[in-house]
């Protein structure tokens, strides 16, 4: 009989008798949900998927698929055919470099396109847009707060840890171990998780600006690619590969992003009506 129950014990059975011994594991897994979960509230309660003024086209939205993952086929193409293993710690490099420098040349191109239009619109149309630039700097301010503080508690942290004392030991030295683990290094984990759950609204929906108007998105998306594209340039050149080719990759892509934004303005002002100068 015992050897028939051992037979049909459940997986879950056995994790619940493991679980006293899994403590070392259990309670950090628990602790980074909760702050997984806080933190993505947070993000999406100041992100929204779908923001106020945000008009969903899902035949753009495919398009935009596309697009990216042919992108990504040509560039993997191009460093599979003409590229050495320098050329792909090159990519990896700018790709890491990318992901650092794209919010903060988000918010200078979202300034850049939001001055001009601002100034182009009607004297009422601009009392109505100043209106909604409040709520998105506010959630720009926001975003880079938490940027701004990843360094910052990093360090905090460090300096936290080090101030344990050797001489803790045993149960006591557990608990207190545990405790100051938890206190310098939640916050940090807590502002990570935020960023990563609020990057791809506040990138794809240009902080909100959609409330503003809608077609800022696209146009602030626009400015962003040509400006990682250049920074790309200057700091790694162009593609591996022939240089008429290579030419032709660092155009193509900003180029084809460029194409898709003004389509997608066009379809804009064609199904609902959406002008630039209102």
């Amino acid at each position: 009989m015992l050897k028939g129950r051992r037979e049909h014990m459940r997986p879950g059975v056995l994790l619940v008798l493991l679980l006293p011994f899994l403590w070392w594991l259990t309670l950090p897994l628990l602790v980074g949900y909760q702050l997984a979960r806080t933190s993505r509230r947070m993000a999406r309660r100041i992100f929204p998927v779908r923001p106020e003024g945000y008009i969903e086209d899902p035949e753009a939205l495919r398009v935009q698929r596309v697009r990216a993952w042919v992108a990504l086929v040509v560039s993997g193409v191009l460093l599979a055919a003409f590229g050495d293993w320098q050329d792909v710690w090159e990519a990896q490099r700018q790709l890491l470099e990318g992901v650092l420098f794209a919010p903060w040349l988000a918010l200078l191109s979202a300034v850049a396109v939001v001055a001009p239009l601002f100034w182009a619109a009607r004297p009422e149309t601009r009392r109505a847009m100043r209106t909604q630039l409040w709520p998105a700097g506010r959630s720009a301010l926001w975003y880079f707060g938490a940027w701004v503080l990843v360094p910052l508690l990093f360090m905090a942290a460090a300096k936290g840890m080090g101030l344990l004392p050797s001489s803790a030991n045993g149960l006591f030295g557990l608990l207190l171990r545990v405790s100051v683990l938890f206190v310098c290094w939640a916050p940090f984990w807590w502002v990570i998780f935020f960023l990563c759950f609020a990057s791809g609204p506040a990138l794809r929906h240009a902080f909100n600006l959609s409330a503003v108007h809608a077609a800022l998105p696209a146009l602030v998306t626009t400015v962003l690619v040509w400006a990682l594209a250049l920074r790309g340039l200057s700091s790694g050149g162009l593609p591996p590969g022939p240089v008429p080719l290579g030419v032709c990759a660092f155009l193509g892509g900003p180029a084809s992003v460029t194409a898709l934004a003004w389509w997608e303005i066009h379809r804009l002002r064609q199904r609902h009506g959406v002008r630039l100068r209102d």
